[in-house]
């Protein structure tokens, strides 16, 4: 049962002091959605707004993904949605190597556990740590690649659509 497998993955997580972003945290940001998803957004690390909630992509970033997601079709209820850090990085800035490394295993576990046959990389930090490499965004935006079972298309995260209007059309 997946979603009994991801609340034992929660539990397991506890209240995590595995690196330094807890230190700042107000929650863990776990994740949320359709446990048996097709389709997650996998997210680099939890702004201001998702570390008060504890639900990821609740602030402007978020209301953008959910406009994206109701375009094509689907509720939030209906896709999967966690980050690769379940913490807040200090200033929202991008999370480090050894951030990456003590929540990378909980993420691939949740990606695991619901099993998307599709997974969309919002931004630099999540598609090169779920594709394993150092490539631009530039370069992986727009294009399927396979990762763990599941396709993956990486595409600029909503925070930077917000900041950067040009770049909505290629991602809508």
């Amino acid at each position: 049962d997946p979603a009994a497998a991801l609340s034992a993955l929660r539990a397991e997580i506890g209240d995590c002091t595995r690196c330094k972003l807890h230190e700042g945290r107000t929650k863990i940001v776990f994740g949320e959605g359709d446990p048996r998803a097709a389709l997650a957004f996998v997210g680099e690390g939890p702004g201001r707004d998702e570390d008060l909630s504890g639900s990821p992509f609740v602030g402007a970033a978020g209301q953008l993904l959910t406009k994206i997601v109701n375009a094509i079709g689907l509720e939030r209820r209906d896709v999967f949605i966690c980050n690769v850090v379940k913490c807040r990085p200090p200033k929202n800035r991008d999370p480090e190597p050894d951030e990456i490394a003590a929540c990378g295993p909980f993420v691939r576990r949740q990606l695991e556990i619901v099993g998307p046959r599709v997974i969309v990389a919002l931004g630099r930090p999540a598609a090169q740590f779920l594709l394993g490499t150092s490539e631009p965004i530039g370069a992986l935006r727009g294009s399927f690649r396979e990762s763990g079972g599941a396709l993956v298309m990486p595409t600029f995260h909503p925070a930077y659509l917000l900041r950067n209007e040009s770049a909505k059309r290629p991602v809508w």
